[in-house]
């Protein structure tokens, strides 16, 4: 006679009963400590993105050194490029403006260019001389008096309100530019042209804009 025991007959559990025994097993604390943190993971996943960056630029000569160098040189450079490019835009931005520091009268300006002039420092007179013309504008209230206005812009705006001189005003603007922040030397000839058109703006009847 065979004789049958409980624990050798197979246990049929039903789907749902299984699966509820299974998530109540995940839920153990083992299987969570085993878990790789969310750092962890990260990292791992850094370091695979990174071999993979290593391996596509394994051509270059010195191999992953190599290609850690190429990195450094650009962002070393990439750096210097926006400081150099920054410092230059700022200082060209500013050397651009018409006046400088405290902004003195059309006369007064006129008289630091005869001075100037008389001392044989035309490039000082040239500046001083075309401050005076812009002044003398502000003055009359053909130009509004703002600061941070560029010599082109002066030119511009008065030369609308001053048609018959607006080429020579462009020209002036022009010679102010030069000698100002483009490094060219101020000349006697230069000085007279400025002085006399300093002169002509200051006879000048404005034109109604649109008239």
């Amino acid at each position: 006679m065979v004789t049958f025991r409980l624990t050798d007959v197979p246990v049929d559990i039903d789907r749902d009963p299984a699966r509820a025994q299974a998530a109540q097993e995940l839920t153990d604390p083992g299987y969570r400590a085993a878990e790789p943190s969310l750092l962890e993971r990260l990292t791992h996943w850094l370091g695979q993105l990174f071999g993979r960056l290593l391996d596509a630029l394994s051509g270059v000569p010195g191999g992953p050194l190599g290609v850690l160098l190429v990195v450094a040189l650009l962002i070393v450079l990439v750096v210097v490029v926006r400081l150099r490019v920054g410092k230059v835009g700022r200082a060209g931005q500013a050397a651009k403006q018409v006046f400088a520091g405290r902004r003195r009268s059309a006369d007064e300006y006129r008289r630091a260019a005869e001075e100037a002039a008389a001392r044989g420092e035309f490039a000082d007179a040239v500046r001083e001389r075309f401050r005076a013309l812009v002044r003398g504008l502000e003055e009359r209230a053909l130009l509004d008096s703002r600061s941070g206005r560029t010599a082109d812009e002066a030119a511009a705006e008065a030369g609308a309100l001053l048609p018959n001189l607006a080429a020579d005003l462009t020209a002036g603007a022009r010679l102010f530019d030069d000698v100002h922040y483009g490094g060219r030397p101020g000349t006697e000839d230069g000085y007279r042209a400025l002085t006399e058109l300093d002169s002509r703006v200051r006879r000048e009847r404005p034109v109604l804009v649109g008239a």
